[in-house]
């Protein structure tokens, strides 16, 4: 099986065993405490977790610096994107050695982590700058993913941690959230070798249901892992729990048995583009995919990023041998009229946009809230049907 990124092994920073686990949290009730913001404590279950083997905690101020402007950190791990603690308010925990870190997703605010910390250091306006442009490529407040960073705070607090729990996903999405070690282990069961991961924010049409049977025929691949984001998202999007019923429908009526895991994992959406699509790489290394599909406009959001720049980020920008895992470049995968099936758009060079099914979301989202399901060509009718009382509901 593929190797962890830059590991022989996972690390998960979950604490596993009870006792200590017990022992920590009592431990917590005497520390200091910081209240995260939804993307750091999402940092905390995506460590928790592995996904960000080989990674011990949050990076201070000159490994996030370097990730942002080089990514590599001070000591040249390869890595995309800074994985930070940043807050606004430290007055809290000013000169404490240890810390119990809180949840702010979950009621009640529950103890999350405890870290111990190396540093909190100031971050100036310019550095808060210079690392939202190399991550998210503007500095458009209108993005939502710079909105979002921008205004975590001028605080970063550094250490290792050790994850008490993972939030509110194991509860949520029961069945669903899986750890990077869960599915590595299930991989490892099934026996398969080669892995392709397919990264989704949406419910599943039949452009991505075929991408990913394409992705799998072409590279003999062994299964799929279809990987869903169920973290924060941006206000319109379609909750996690439609989402995952629809995909889950989707997989169980049109792919064979033991070709296709449903899984997700606890982050929030960054909308970073080609940035984020590297890190969806990592982390799919390290839960065990040889192979992620990479699509147009992956990770993106609006017009901030170029179709395909999620995938020359990898031949132009990342060096030779920082990941094990490879890409799967795709085009936009349509119905095409002549041929009567899915195609990838640039292998139909004979095709005018008129002989493609395209619906866009809006028509889409108009016609689900009608009671009205898209054209088979379009999206499984099985799949409209959930997605149809969805939006009735939420009319």
């Amino acid at each position: 099986m593929i190797k962890p990124h830059g590991a022989d092994a996972l690390n998960p920073l979950l604490v596993s065993d009870d006792a200590e686990r017990e022992a920590l949290l009592k431990e917590a009730e005497g520390l200091p405490s910081l209240l995260l913001n939804s993307a750091a404590a999402a940092n905390a279950v995506m460590l928790g977790g592995g996904y960000f083997t080989p990674l011990e905690g949050y990076m201070n101020l000159a490994d996030s610096l370097s990730v942002a402007q080089k990514m590599h950190t001070v000591d040249g791990l390869f890595w995309p994107v800074p994985v930070v603690n940043l807050t606004d308010d430290v007055s809290g925990i000013e000169g404490a050695n240890r810390i119990a870190l809180r949840d702010p997703n979950v009621e009640g605010n529950p103890v999350l982590a405890v870290m111990d910390v190396a540093a909190i250091e100031e971050v100036s306006a310019e550095q808060i700058d210079t690392m939202t442009q190399q991550i998210y490529g503007t500095l458009d407040e209108s993005h939502p993913g710079v909105g979002v960073f921008r205004n975590l705070g001028n605080y970063c607090v550094s250490g290792p941690i050790k994850v008490l729990n993972l939030s509110y996903f194991a509860d949520e999405f029961a069945g669903t959230f899986k750890t990077a070690v869960e599915i590595r282990n299930e991989i490892a069961e099934r026996g398969w070798e080669k892995v392709v991961a397919f990264q989704t924010r949406n419910p599943m049409h039949l452009a991505h249901e075929e991408l990913c049977r394409m992705a799998m025929d072409r590279l003999d691949a062994d299964g799929c892992v279809i990987h869903m984001l169920l973290g924060k998202l941006k206000e319109g999007d379609i909750p996690a729990s439609v989402r995952d019923a629809c995909i889950r429908k989707m997989v169980d009526v049109y792919f064979p048995e033991n070709s296709v895991m449903v899984n997700g994992y606890g982050f929030d959406m960054l909308y970073a583009g080609p940035r984020e699509a590297v890190l969806h790489a990592v982390f799919r290394q390290n839960m065990g995919a040889t192979h992620l599909i990479v699509g147009r406009d992956h990770a993106g959001v609006g017009d901030y990023y170029g179709p395909f720049d999620a995938q020359s980020i990898f031949e132009e920008q990342i060096p030779e041998g920082a990941m094990e895992i490879e890409i799967f470049g795709a085009d936009h995968t349509a119905w095409s009229k002549k041929l009567n099936k899915v195609v990838m758009m640039r292998e139909a060079p004979d095709h005018a946009p008129e002989d493609y099914v395209f619906l866009s979301g809006t028509k889409v989202r108009e016609m689900l809230g009608n009671g009205e399901a898209p054209p088979p060509e379009f999206s499984r009718p099985e799949v409209a049907e959930i997605l149809i009382e969805h939006y009735q509901i939420s009319a």
